[in-house]
């Protein structure tokens, strides 16, 4: 017997694999990857525990899903419920073809408030495709009888009751399994983030985003600043993000650093006219180590070609309004 585990690496899931483990099943750790969640953390945890791992990638589907979640969001721009569901969908497409029998999810009743109390997990059983396939091994003993329960493929009653948003069953349970090194549960998802929320909220809304999966990772980095809807500045804040910031400059990007002073890289996105590059060379040196009101030059690259512009180191407070 074999069986899909949706597997985000975090204790519950890896709880839920070990489980099923225990008596007797195969389990393939599955990881379903998109710019908002990537694989590495679950990796290094399946690895450890010495599960079989798979990532497989759901971005097209997920971003429809982002943009217009039929069943809402939650707290921010996380749509929970459809994620969840389409997940779930994708595992069941899986079955065939991995050989598995069923899929496993290591949600817990009343976990968390919009997406796993009592009626959120019954649609997303329903919209999965395979509701009688579905099997949450922490809250089992809660919840309706599925098809591998029934069938013997598991013992009901060496799964879990678990209920609510304590996380001290799982912790006691995981240092009887063994299990001693797990992700914090606040290093979720993403899209629950209040900051990085406003920023894709921002994005979506705008008017320029012809290369939608770099805008996503660009949102990841740096200080965002909005300063028109076909406009958008982004200062690094290190050196890594500064790395990054550049690996994703397109020839159509202008790029900004200042000239005589350690600083930002700044990526400037969109339509950008005389005023605007302007504006965006007096904020790259305005967070560079130039004092207040200094006036410098700064480098500025686009398609290959290098610049210079003369701009004023301003007080950061100033473009306060503009911050995403």
């Amino acid at each position: 017997m074999k069986a899909l585990c949706v597997f985000s690496g975090g204790l519950d899931s890896l709880l839920t694999a070990e489980l099923l483990r225990k008596q007797g099943i195969d389990v393939l750790a599955v990881f379903f990857e998109t710019p908002f969640f990537k694989s590495d953390k679950a990796v290094i945890s399946s690895a450890r525990q010495g599960f079989p791992f798979t990532a497989v990638d759901i971005t097209d589907r997920h971003l429809k899903i982002v943009k217009a979640p039929p069943h809402g969001y939650g707290s921010q721009m996380n749509p929970c419920i459809d994620c969840h569901a389409l997940m779930f969908r994708v595992a069941g497409e899986l079955l065939e073809k991995e050989k598995a029998s069923f899929v496993a999810t290591g949600e817990v009743l009343g976990q968390r408030p919009f997406s796993q109390n009592r009626n959120a997990l019954s649609v997303v059983a329903a919209e999965s495709g395979i509701p009688d396939l579905l099997l949450r091994p922490l809250s089992a003993k809660r919840l309706p009888l599925t098809l591998p329960e029934r069938e013997g493929w598991v013992k009901r009653d060496l799964l879990l009751d678990l209920q609510g948003r304590s996380r001290k069953p799982q912790m006691e349970l995981a240092k009887r399994f063994g299990i001693t090194e797990y992700e914090a549960p606040a290093g979720g998802c993403i899209l629950t983030d209040k900051t990085f929320s406003r920023r894709l909220r921002d994005l979506m809304e705008s008017r320029n985003c012809r290369d939608e999966i770099r805008h996503i990772e660009l949102l990841l980095v740096g200080r965002h600043l909005r300063t028109s809807p076909l406009f958008k500045i982004i200062v690094g804040r290190d050196h890594s993000e500064n790395e990054k910031i550049r690996a994703l400059a397109q020839e159509e990007d202008f790029v900004m650093t200042a000239e005589f002073f350690p600083g930002p890289t700044v990526l400037i996105t969109g339509c950008a006219g005389e005023a605007d590059l302007n504006l965006a060379a007096s904020i790259t040196l305005s967070y560079s180590d130039a004092e207040k009101g200094c006036i410098s030059l700064v480098r500025m690259e686009s398609g290959g070609q290098n610049t210079q512009i003369t701009a004023t180191a301003l007080p950061r407070e100033s473009f306060r309004n503009w911050m995403i």
